[in-house]
């Protein structure tokens, strides 16, 4: 699905007159934190849509925003339920709030029959992203979540060496990513406080991590896990004073800063898994893909954000012979991966498509951060379970 929508991206921008501007989706933004910058700019890209409010629990902070990108006439409320009960005529919402409440923003919005593309994370708990899919299902509206690097030529290159099947049967995964320094910060505490984070490197990071792998070889269900976490940088006074911050950032501190995984996937697979915002290490290595007739090795990057690191590596046997098949860089000529994630949200709520990002697949993805969660505080492996929808 991710080749085909980069394909439209792409004829689209040749095309201006591909996009039907006959009838504008009515968009509000929910929470109009540093992320919120990201959605309303593509927004202001699109012909076809029309920014009519904003919520924010902060007072003036939403009239703030829409004031620095130049949006006239858009209307301001304290919460979400305010801008639900006003907006009647409303198509369409961008979630993008602390992670604790992206659950019962999404809810509250498909509920009132809106559209929803959602931030990463989905949630911060399995339980939460039962109900968000139950609110999706019977509402019937599109929810798309925001996974923006799968739309990466990149990333899409990764899932056409798996599925081309040169790599033969997968059983073994390696993944994850890091910073040597990089607790996000920028903004105040809201990423490291369980308060609004909930949950550290994982929903911040890992979660790309796992839906370039997952993603790939057809979301199979997450089974057990074995998790752990820890938070020795964030807890650190000295690493923030480091970078000129208070060093009472390590009081609010009480997220993961680090976590690995070791989890059973349908299938046979095995799936190592470890992310870090802090770490005395480059990277804690690359992602690798291996399979009964070949493996594929992803290089990492220095400051891990959803991306791949240079040429893919496919190594293999040919006529007994062991072969190394380099894949150069993809160079991405559309308008960019965020881009790409709000077209096709909006494309899915126009044309009534399946969402480019499906709930379905991003449950197992958040199952498996909160099985980590969860294991890591039992000290063993669990099952993962998941209810009915």
């Amino acid at each position: 699905m991710s080749e085909d929508i980069l394909n439209k991206f792409k004829e689209k921008q040749d095309n201006s007159a591909a996009i039907d501007v006959s009838k504008k989706v009515r968009v509000a933004i929910i929470g109009t934190g540093w992320i919120a910058d990201a959605h309303i700019q593509q927004y202001l890209e699109m012909p076809d849509v029309e920014i009519v409010g904003g919520a924010d629990l902060v007072e003036g902070k939403a009239e703030e925003f829409f004031k620095k990108w130049g949006v006239e006439g858009a209307k301001c409320y304290r919460n979400h339920t305010e801008l639900l009960e006003n907006e009647k005529d409303l198509d369409a919402v961008s979630i993008c709030t602390y992670n604790k409440t992206h659950a019962e923003c999404a809810i509250a919005a498909l509920n009132a029959g809106v559209n929803v593309l959602l931030e990463k994370p989905m949630c911060v708990t399995t339980e939460e992203a039962v109900e968000i899919m139950r609110a999706e299902k019977k509402s019937g509206k599109v929810l798309s979540i925001g996974f923006q690097p799968r739309l990466d030529p990149n990333m899409v290159k990764v899932c056409d060496i798996v599925k081309s099947g040169i790599l033969g049967d997968i059983y073994y995964i390696q993944t994850g990513g890091g910073r040597r320094r990089g607790i996000p910060t920028p903004f105040g505490t809201s990423f490291i406080s369980k308060d609004t984070g909930v949950i550290g490197a994982m929903g911040d990071i890992g979660c790309y991590s796992l839906d370039m792998v997952l993603n790939a070889i057809g979301y199979p269900k997450p089974l057990t896990v074995t998790g752990y976490t820890s938070n020795f940088f964030g807890k650190n006074p000295d690493y923030f004073k480091v970078e000129g911050k208070p060093a009472e950032y390590a009081d609010a501190f009480d997220v993961e800063d680090f976590a690995a995984g070791f989890i059973r996937l349908e299938g046979g697979i095995i799936l190592d898994f470890r992310i870090a915002w802090a770490m005395h290490l480059d990277t804690p290595g690359d992602t690798i893909i291996m399979g009964t007739k070949g493996s594929l090795r992803i290089p990492s990057t220095e400051c891990w954000n959803g991306s791949v690191g240079g040429p893919m590596t496919v190594y293999s046997e040919v006529a007994g012979s062991p072969v190394e098949t380099k894949f150069p860089m993809e160079v991405d000529n559309s308008k960019g991966c965020f881009y790409n994630k709000v077209r096709s949200f909006l494309d899915a709520v126009k044309n009534g498509t399946p969402a480019p990002v499906p709930s379905s697949q991003i449950l197992y993805n958040q199952a498996i951060i909160d099985g980590i969660v969860k294991s890591a505080k039992l000290g063993k492996e669990i099952e993962i379970e998941i209810p009915e929808i």
